[in-house]
């Protein structure tokens, strides 16, 4: 009988919190930074600024907590589901399941004797680790947490819209514009360096795209909103 497995590394898809914390954090101060100048653009009453920026930090805030519960619940059904395939192989198929692992240590370099003897070593000491590990590289302990993804997304997109938010609340209104521009700014340059520390990118690279995103954006935001105010829309 031939045998037939997919294999998917969801194992190496793992979050890296870092990357993700400050993704979120970018996000944050992009999303709201631009809402909070755009809005300035069309009126520097600040009830109307404030209730904008927080609307916005609000629904991004959420946005984020739910498409992330969503596409980590999607990857931790999937791991289930392949473990629970591994479970029922190994347990009717256990000959395949050798061969099936065997050959996955001569890919790696061994030859055929050592990859057999390796492959029935581990088997006999818990095959279902070592098929896992060397075939779907998922570690069945630590298996992602939709409720902590979700949250994680939500607190650093939170701490970095808070930021302009802050800025324009406590600025003087001819300063609402320069003092979210500064802010956001200083929250970008930092999430620049953290990204390319995180992904181990060249810093100033990282940094002057992450910088030149946020500033565009601005910018765009700030001129619709000159427009609505200047048409009276």
């Amino acid at each position: 009988m031939i045998h037939h497995e997919f294999h998917t590394d969801t194992g190496g898809s793992k979050l890296n919190w870092l990357r993700a914390a400050v993704l979120g954090a970018n996000d944050g101060v992009t999303s709201v930074a631009s809402i909070v100048v755009g809005v300035a653009g069309a009126t520097d009453v600040l009830s109307f600024i404030l209730t904008a920026g927080v609307a916005g930090l609000t629904a991004g805030a959420l946005s984020m907590a739910v498409g992330e519960y969503v596409s980590v619940s999607t990857q931790r059904d999937t791991e289930k589901a392949l473990l629970e395939k591994e479970r029922y192989e190994l347990q009717h198929e256990p000959e395949a399941e050798l061969a099936e692992l065997t050959g996955i240590y001569e890919k790696k370099g061994l030859s055929a004797a050592t990859a057999q003897r390796v492959a029935e070593e581990l088997t006999a000491h818990d095959a279902f680790a070592a098929h896992v590990e060397a075939e779907l590289r998922i570690d069945p302990t630590d298996l992602t947490s939709p409720w902590q993804a979700a949250l994680a997304s939500a607190a650093s997109f939170v701490a970095g819209g808070i930021v302009p938010l802050l800025a324009v609340f406590f600025a003087p209104a001819h300063w609402h514009l320069s003092a979210t521009f500064a802010a956001a700014l200083v929250v970008l340059v930092i999430t620049g360096v953290l990204s390319a520390y995180a992904g181990g990118a060249n810093k100033t690279t990282a940094t002057a795209r992450v910088v030149a995103g946020g500033i565009i954006a601005m910018a765009i935001t700030y001129g619709i909103g000159k427009l609505f105010g200047v048409v009276g829309i």
